[in-house]
């Protein structure tokens, strides 16, 4: 069929936002970059400011190892890259504990390890800790992942 110069320059245009809307739909978006794109809200004043007390001991280290291995590796992995075996079925995924080390306060890690995700705006299957591990333990923890990525 031969069509005029107007409907071919439409029918391209037309053909071409079809493309871009399917392309956009289908562009591999993740969970993964949900949480890495989320903005860290501050601890709440309950937990803000504290410092680890155990951050030097080399035993805190190794009990938080053992903690971390028998209670967050699942999902966070045993090299804290967020690939445990049950990550694959989190959404949100866990986060990269690795990657992110440096940009996390003692204070924030003892708050979302207390606190769990079961909150705006994480909302992610991590459990709340602060009634299953002493404060020492989750300082501990804290510890070891310290350790993690170097």
């Amino acid at each position: 069929m031969k069509y005029s110069a107007p409907l071919n320059l439409l029918i391209t245009v037309l053909i071409t936002v079809l493309i871009v809307a399917v392309l956009t739909s289908c562009s591999g978006s993740t969970e993964t970059s949900k949480t890495l794109d989320l903005k860290r809200p501050a601890p709440p004043a309950e937990y803000a400011g504290k410092a680890n007390p155990l951050a030097e001991d080399a035993a805190s280290v190794e009990a938080g190892k053992l903690l971390y291995a028998a209670n967050c590796a699942s999902c966070h992995g045993v090299e804290g890259m967020g690939d445990g075996p049950a990550s694959a079925s989190l959404n949100p995924k866990p986060m990269p504990l690795a990657t992110e080390m440096d940009a996390l306060k003692d204070d924030y890690l003892f708050w979302r390890i207390s606190e769990g995700g079961a909150f705006s705006p994480f909302t992610s299957a991590m459990p709340a800790w602060k009634n299953i591990f002493t404060e020492d333990e989750i300082w501990q923890v804290v510890a070891f992942l310290r350790t993690i990525g170097k």
